[in-house]
């Protein structure tokens, strides 16, 4: 008896919590299937660039004048196109440039939006309006037209394609980081920590910056599709990456254009693959939106919110 009474007076442990992400990763499988298939592509593009020398059945840009535009076979699963060069060791190849321009121009572009919108909104006054007034008038020239000018005058090449792309992007991605930060500057636990003393670099990097990183990272994982179809646009008018480099948009502009009615398939495979990474990864950041949306939150587990810990800690403080 004395055994089931201690058993009884012991306090039963709470199973613990499953990280955030994590509980989203779960969610996103059981909930989100075209998502998953979006995750799976995402995957795929990202693996196939690391180990695009071990994948590409010959080497980049590797030049056959005896098999020139030959049909698919065994040797050259995809063909080759008027140099003789394997279309299916291009493609891989073109996975690694669309991943490192997608992944970097994207993180640039999010840095860029956090400086800008995280000042703007926590300054505020008369350098929050002088500042606004110019991302709308940046917002209003045609980004295409942004870019072309840009690239004219940095160049060609990987890395000013990335800054090309990633600093237009990132003064109108502003807007959006301003507003959050708007939303949530004013909340007690913020108020509370301002008369503790914290500095506004201090504020914007452990309270604010943290309650809004499930918007940055969805707005990043729409923002790569976008940045994939915008480095095959400018390759595709010949201001992308420079001669050498296989990249889906290149391969379209110049052998795909060209003897596309002689090998049709020199046009197809680049603009299958690009369509179904800008597919992949638009019904991917979908499904993130709509598991990562607050009023969604209460589906499977316990969540806790990022910036929870900042708020206990300063209640903690304050019954000092």
């Amino acid at each position: 008896m004395a055994s089931n009474t201690a058993t009884m007076d012991k306090p039963v442990a709470e199973p613990k919590d499953r990280k955030y992400f994590v509980d989203i990763l779960i969610r996103l499988i059981k909930e989100k299937p075209l998502g998953t298939v979006g995750l799976f592509i995402v995957a795929v593009l990202l693996l196939t660039g690391i180990f695009a020398d071990l994948l590409a059945p010959y080497g980049m840009n590797k030049i056959d004048l005896t098999a020139t535009l030959a049909v698919p076979s065994g040797a050259h699963l995809l063909g080759t196109d008027n140099l003789g060069r394997d279309v299916l060791s291009n493609i891989i190849y073109g996975a690694r440039i669309s991943m490192i321009i997608g992944i970097t121009a994207t993180l640039l572009t999010m840095v860029v939006s956090i400086f800008i919108g995280a000042l703007s909104a926590t300054i505020g006054g008369t350098f929050d309006l002088i500042l606004q007034r110019f991302v709308d008038a940046w917002m209003c020239i045609p980004g295409m037209m942004i870019l072309l000018i840009m690239m004219s005058i940095i160049g060609k090449g990987v890395p000013q394609m990335i800054v090309a792309m990633a600093v237009p992007g990132g003064i109108g991605g502003s807007r959006m980081i301003r507003s959050a930060i708007i939303g949530i500057k004013e909340n007690t636990y913020v108020e509370a920590e301002r008369a503790l003393g914290a500095t506004t670099g201090w504020l914007i990097m452990r309270h604010l910056i943290p309650n809004i990183a499930p918007l940055i990272i969805l707005a990043a994982a729409m923002q790569v599709g976008g940045m994939i179809m915008m480095e095959s646009g400018l390759s595709f008018l010949g201001y992308g990456v420079p001669p050498g480099v296989p990249s889906w948009g290149s391969m379209l502009s110049n052998e795909g254009r060209q003897y596309m009615e002689i090998a049709p398939a020199l046009a197809f495979w680049p603009g299958f693959a690009l369509s179904m990474v800008i597919f992949g990864c638009n019904v991917f950041g979908d499904a993130l939106r709509d598991l990562m949306d607050p009023r969604l939150k209460g589906g499977v587990g316990s969540y806790t919110a990022p910036g929870e810990k900042q708020k206990k800690k300063i209640k903690a403080k304050l019954s000092m």
